[in-house]
């Protein structure tokens, strides 16, 4: 019975997620160089690649009435490991997402394809 369990889950984690891409830091950062500064952030997988840091995006909750995803970061970056939580959502005037941690608001544009 686990094993069925288990393989109902691969095509699942298999799947991106609603906010994979790669964001600009910055209106003027390189795409290509992510995860350090001056550089891009990326989410793929259910993985949030910040500067030095990446954190897994778990427990995802629908925020009611509105386009967005509340979850739990488990973060590790520079020998250290903590928990938060953060809010996701696309950015309606643009390509791009709004991320919502406690007492902070960042919009992120989505990077160009490479060609």
């Amino acid at each position: 019975m686990r094993l069925a369990e288990v393989i109902a889950l691969v095509p699942t984690l298999a799947l991106a997620g609603p906010y994979d891409g790669v964001y600009k830091q910055t209106a003027n950062a390189e795409c290509a160089l992510v995860g350090v500064d001056g550089g891009a952030l990326e989410i793929k997988d259910g993985i949030f690649y910040g500067v030095e840091n990446e954190c897994r995006m778990t427990r995802p909750v629908n925020v009611v009435d509105m386009d967005a995803t509340l979850y739990t970061m488990e973060c590790s970056g520079e020998d250290t490991v903590w928990h938060e939580r953060a809010m996701v959502m696309n950015d309606k005037t643009s390509d791009g997402i709004i991320m919502i941690w406690n007492g902070y608001a960042f919009v992120y544009d989505r990077c160009e394809p490479a060609n």
